[in-house]
């Protein structure tokens, strides 16, 4: 167990408790009422999350691909104001965990918790035995109270993780933007490919190494944004397969996909640098030309309709990218 504690526990603690996937609006709403709450009680916030999703462990032939990396994930906790994050290891040992002893040993002894805080469809410890009603009693024991939230709904659509994958998968990026809040992103690091982007195509692009368990959009032409340390550039995003030039890598399957972004207004060595994508908005489908010539006249439609996209004070980087919570179209 690792706590990134701020703050010293003192009088005891709210507490919230998920493997927070994406921080999404749902996510920050909870964690919003139970900062209100701890305030008004003077409790510190801590926030029970872990190092990996449960099912990569337990049933990785299931597992979902993830909506942020781990990193990113106590960032966006972090930015939403409260004081403490207690990151548990999720191992066979912790799997085996019994839910009476998670609240024994880390609710009330570890934590000293006084408000536990969670969703009611949440479930924890061994053979998922944890449940909203079992807080409650054991909280009737131990001294603190729980409190179950329903999903929010933003337009009528329940938010979850879940939702937001399949959204994101489909390249639905407006509505899977607007129940994160903040532009969907993916970090990697630059490598070498094929060199052909500035030479033959006359647009340079950088090849992203992703982690395997992140989830990318579906193969298409994306308008995004491009964070290189400080700076910020507006950015033709491509995912695929390129089937103009490997005829034999095009299926019909979403494995194997490169991630390319070509950055307007830049120049430089990228090589073994880390970018941030935000993804903003499909602007189409994969295609296999038959002439090159073709390739970089829809390349030259792609980049204008890019630029012209994000302009619009809805899609501008902003508080938005910086995945602080915001509206966007």
């Amino acid at each position: 167990m690792e706590l990134e504690q701020t703050t010293a526990l003192a009088g005891g603690s709210a507490v919230a408790i998920g493997v927070y996937d994406g921080v999404h609006v749902g996510h920050q709403m909870l964690l919003r009422q139970m900062i209100v709450m701890a305030k008004d009680r003077g409790l510190k916030t801590t926030v029970i999350t872990f190092d990996c999703h449960p099912k990569a462990l337990l049933k990785p032939e299931s597992a979902p691909p993830l909506l942020c990396d781990f990193d990113q994930k106590l960032e966006l906790l972090r930015k939403t104001g409260i004081d403490d994050i207690l990151v548990l290891h999720f191992d066979r040992k912790q799997a085996n965990q019994s839910a009476e002893e998670f609240i024994r040993e880390v609710l009330v002894d570890q934590l000293q918790a006084r408000l536990v805080v969670v969703g009611k469809n949440f479930h924890f410890g061994h053979g998922r035995k944890g449940t909203v009603e079992l807080l409650s009693q054991m909280g009737d024991k131990y001294g603190f109270e729980t409190l179950g939230f329903d999903m929010l709904k933003v337009a009528g659509e329940a938010v979850s993780s879940t939702r937001i994958r399949h959204l994101v998968a489909s390249g639905e990026m407006g509505k899977a933007n607007r129940l994160l809040g903040r532009f969907h992103q993916v970090r990697g690091t630059v490598v070498h490919g094929d060199g052909r982007g500035g030479a033959d195509l006359g647009y340079p692009t950088a090849n992203l190494n992703v982690p395997d368990d992140i989830l990318l959009p579906k193969a298409g032409i994306y308008a995004g944004w491009v964070r290189l340390g400080d700076g910020v550039y507006c950015s033709a995003v491509s995912i695929g397969k390129r089937p103009t030039f490997y005829d034999d890598l095009h299926d019909d399957q979403n494995t194997g996909l490169v991630l390319e972004v070509y950055l307007t207004d830049f120049s430089g060595d990228l090589y073994g640098k880390i970018l941030e994508v935000y993804f903003v908005k499909f602007l189409r489908d994969e295609k296999k030309f038959d002439h090159i010539e073709d390739l970089i006249h829809q390349m030259e439609i792609d980049v204008a309709d890019t630029k012209q996209l994000l302009n619009s004070p809805n899609n501008q980087f902003g508080r938005y990218g910086s995945q602080e919570p915001a509206n966007v179209e």
